[in-house]
């Protein structure tokens, strides 16, 4: 039955209109990819490209140093970075204008960084922030969201904590960014974070680890997808250093106390084990920790005249004054010039060469042997001694103890310590030596410059009989599978000195320390401490009058305290030097406080509190006075 004429145009309007929806909807499809695939397909083909794989560095932690004793003395904490990678980016100058503003820090510094990188490949992020604060962090990452800073890139990456207060800040030294010669040396890339001094620089190659890396893919806003490898970083080995943190603490307190700058180094004389070294001021490695030192704290730091980035223990070259009486006492006894009771008779001074060299009292010590000598600090004896041994005699046995050259630490930058000899006035001056200049040299003035750590290797080979140690900062290294020893370095010299000298110097020592001596303040009841006094002019007395008033240094003398313990078996020796400290007795104030330091550890009792400068155990008598020359030299004695 046929259908109605009606019904048929109604059905055909129907199909009609569905096939022009039909043509419609493939119209829009056609349009859309047209529009997509031609019109966008610059941004679109751009969003697929930075849809990729992005490999991100994973920074290793540096071994832990641990003291002695197994105290954690220098870790790691963990911070983060914000970089700029510059190959996500498709206006630079815009990330640089934003992320200045989200965190706080002047534009033009963030573009300086990034002109300073520009050579680098584009892949590798610019680090922009070190140790960003959590507020920095979430500015950026809020932001990386709203899609404003797709190439920016946040981290978190292990950073050095070192001890509060600065301590042992030169023994430790910091850390920053390799230079190119470090980039070379050891085989690190650019942007890696290498030791720059003390400990760090030494055995950098032991602390570093090996850096990891973590395969990723990001989509076109820098946002990461999802993780397709991690290779994890490798911790630096962990050392144990020779070093006693009380010890440490105690002889910087001390400094501190009584106001004066200085160094103390403090040795095992057994095996030349390093138990304290101390410089100050000294400057606080937690400020270079991040890779970086503020321009303003390196500039405060490099411009202050106190120099706290000096190791004095190390680069300090300093007249010795009365210590260096014991090598000439040491060369005279092994040249077999005197005997220990050679006697020479003190009336306030003597003439040699034409000249009157004064002795520090002024009355005389009337007869000295060489104990006596010793304990009192005589200049007429060692006047009279040091001519007859010469010149040369005194260079040769100050280098077997270890004073007229680098001692050989494992630090950086150590300074040779200077005595003088004939062939070494030739050499430097073109001029000969001149019998009148060893008087000055005997009682360690004139041309004889040392620094704290030799006069530590020279009074530990007293104390030891001779044996000149190398002083190492390095008890263990742990590979991995536990600690294992490092052997000490061999000494220099062996039992270089007679028994029988050795007990004569011991003696005068002991008597310094525990009987009418300059070092009495370093006295400790039954701990037969032995120890010499010094002091050293920073400048002759007729250039101090003439500067009187007319200048802003520092003329005070130095001071210093050479000592071990206890006498007869000695089992720690060291020097101690008091920066324009006066007195030798200052500086034996120092070392009495190590000492008792040492002891109250090694039998677990409470650590003592150092004394107030005003109130030692012993009074301390006056230290002998500098050399004076009534008399104008003459020419034979020049």
């Amino acid at each position: 039955m046929s259908l109605p004429s009606e019904s048929r145009q109604r059905i055909t309007g129907r199909l009609l209109l569905l096939q022009g929806a039909i043509v419609a909807v493939f119209l829009s499809l056609a349009v859309g990819f047209w529009y997509f695939q031609v019109v966008e397909h610059a941004r679109f083909a751009e969003m697929a490209e930075h849809n990729h794989q992005r490999t991100l560095a994973l920074r290793a932690p540096r071994g832990v140093l641990l003291d002695r004793h197994g105290r954690v003395l220098v870790e790691n904490r963990e911070s983060f970075t914000i970089a700029i990678v510059r190959e996500h980016t498709t206006d630079l100058a815009r990330t640089v204008r934003l992320l200045a503003a989200a965190v706080g820090v002047d534009e033009a510094r963030v573009q300086a960084i990034v002109d300073r990188h520009r050579g680098e490949p584009s892949y590798r992020p610019i680090v922009i922030l070190e140790d960003a604060t959590l507020a920095q962090v979430a500015a950026v990452t809020a932001r990386r969201l709203d899609f404003e800073l797709p190439d920016v890139l946040v981290q978190r990456v292990p950073t050095r904590r070192y001890p509060a207060e600065a301590m042992a800040a030169h023994l430790f030294g910091y850390v920053g960014e390799a230079n190119e010669a470090q980039m070379a040396a050891e085989k690190v890339s650019l942007g890696a974070i290498v030791g720059q001094s003390g400990i760090e620089r030494t055995y950098n190659h032991v602390l570093m680890g090996e850096d990891g890396a973590r395969l990723v893919v990001v989509n076109s806003v820098g946002r990461e997808i999802r993780t397709i490898e991690e290779v994890p970083p490798v911790e630096g080995r962990r050392i144990q250093l020779t070093v006693d943190a009380d010890m440490q603490r105690a002889a910087e307190e001390a400094f501190r106390v009584l106001g004066y700058n200085g160094a103390a180094v403090v040795l095992d004389p057994r095996n030349g084990e390093v138990l304290t070294l101390t410089s100050l001021p000294s400057y606080d490695s937690n400020d270079f920790a991040s890779g970086g030192v503020s321009r303003a704290t390196w500039a405060a730091l490099s411009t202050d005249a106190l120099r706290p980035l000096q190791n004095r223990a190390l680069q300090g070259r300093y007249s010795p004054g009365s210590t260096f009486k014991l090598v000439v006492a040491a060369a005279a006894l092994q040249e077999v010039v005197i005997t220990p009771e050679h006697t020479v008779m003190c009336r306030g001074g003597a003439r040699l060469f034409g000249n009157f060299f004064q002795c520090w009292k002024r009355g005389g010590h009337g007869p000295m042997d060489l104990r006596h000598a010793i304990e009192q600090s005589c200049n007429t004896y060692f006047y009279n001694v040091g001519n007859m041994v010469g010149i040369d005699a005194i260079h040769r046995w100050a280098a077997a103890l270890g004073l007229a050259q680098k001692s050989g630490i494992d630090l950086p930058n150590e300074v040779e310590s200077l005595v003088p000899s004939t062939k070494w006035k030739q050499e430097t001056t073109g001029e000969k030596w001149y019998p009148g200049e060893t008087i000055s040299v005997s009682i360690g003035q004139g041309q004889v410059s040392v620094t704290p750590v030799s006069m530590a290797v020279m009074t530990a080979a007293i104390a030891n009989g001779g044996t000149r140690v190398t002083p190492h900062l390095v008890k263990a290294i742990d590979h991995g599978s536990g600690w294992e020893p490092v052997d000490a370095p061999p000494p220099r010299t062996e039992r270089a000195l007679a028994p029988e000298a050795v007990q004569a110097i011991h003696d005068g020592l002991w008597m310094v320390v525990n009987q009418r001596g300059t070092g009495r303040n370093a006295r400790i009841e039954g701990r037969d401490v032995a120890g010499k006094t010094g002091t050293a002019q920073v400048i002759s007395l007729d250039a101090a009058r003439a500067l009187a008033g007319r200048t802003d240094r520092d003329l005070r003398d130095h001071g210093w305290f050479v000592f071990f313990a206890p006498r007869d078996n000695p089992e720690i020796a060291g020097a101690v030097f008091a920066e324009h400290g006066e007195h030798g007795s200052t500086a034996a104030l120092i070392a009495r406080h190590v000492l008792e330091t040492y002891y109250a550890r090694a039998e677990g009792r409470p650590l003592p509190v150092f004394a107030p400068p005003g109130t030692p155990p012993v009074p301390a008598p006056p230290e002998e006075p500098r050399l004076v020359a009534i008399t104008a030299p003459g020419p034979e004695a020049r």
